[in-house]
């Protein structure tokens, strides 16, 4: 998927909402624990009612790996009931050396055929290029992340005079890779006080932003400081949507947190666009 297709999608849907596909099974509704494939089944239900909501799905690998080959193939019938035009992120955070990354690269870009994959950038320039061999998949780099953990890394201070931060590198060094037509960037929504700083390193790129919703974000201000002329934003919520309720209703409740945010959405993108 190209960037002026994606911004066609944010436009037709007046959303820039990504769900995280997060499906653990332990927190399945019950009746759904009979059925042959109950992650599948769970994903199924929660596609088909938000899929006019939203213009990215982003299943995270791990909760797939971990239920070993039974996983991979919930997460490959998952991809098949995806629409076309929705983007998908691998949320993998992969990120190796030579061989090790080509493989990886063909195993989410040729294998399961998603649009784009999160990648790690601290191995360098030889680790992520592997993922940008094929024109029309992604790089989502990891920049700036809502974790705790943030603080250790990313947050150091660089040079002498110690006034430019490590991610701040990344971004500039990491920009000279690829264009903003094949690489985006992690940028947690709880990290609002340097998103302008990000916008001004990377003012074309977009930036995939978790961490609204459950983590506390926010919404208005990811907008305000993060938002380019087309737009230039995916944001994503998982357990906000699709943990909504954990009953017979609960793909409909997942539809109702859907259309809370992304009427919330529409209403930036008038005020910003």
């Amino acid at each position: 998927m190209t960037r002026e297709q994606l911004f066609e999608q944010i436009l037709n849907k007046k959303s820039f909402l990504c769900i995280g596909l997060d499906t653990d099974p332990k927190k399945l509704p019950q009746h759904l624990l009979d059925a042959e494939d109950p992650v599948f089944e769970f994903n199924r239900q929660i596609i088909e009612a938000t899929a006019d909501l939203c213009v990215a799905y982003k299943p995270n690998i791990a909760f797939y790996e971990a239920q070993g080959p039974k996983g991979w193939v919930s997460l490959e019938r998952t991809l098949q009931v995806i629409p076309q035009d929705i983007f998908t992120i691998a949320d993998a955070k992969r990120g190796d050396i030579g061989n090790t990354s080509e493989l990886y690269a063909r195993a989410f870009f040729e294998t399961l055929d998603f649009d784009s994959v999160t990648v790690a950038p601290y191995m360098g320039a030889d680790s992520v290029k592997p993922f940008l061999v094929q024109g029309n998949k992604w790089v989502v780099l990891l920049a700036l992340t809502s974790n705790t953990g943030s603080q250790d890394f990313q947050m150091l201070r660089l040079g002498d005079g110690k006034e430019e931060y490590l991610f701040e590198q990344v971004l500039q060094t990491s920009s000279t890779w690829a264009t903003a037509d094949q690489m985006m960037y992690v940028v947690g929504a709880t990290q609002a006080a340097h998103v302008q700083r990000v916008r001004e390193l990377v003012p074309e790129h977009f930036l995939l932003v978790p961490g609204v919703g459950a983590q506390g974000g926010s919404l208005a201000d990811i907008a305000r400081l993060g938002m380019n002329r087309q737009c230039g934003l995916l944001v994503n919520s998982s357990r906000g949507i699709i943990y909504a309720s954990s009953g017979a209703d609960f793909a409909q409740k997942a539809r109702e947190a859907a259309l809370a945010v992304q009427r919330e959405m529409e209403a930036l993108l008038e005020q910003y666009l």
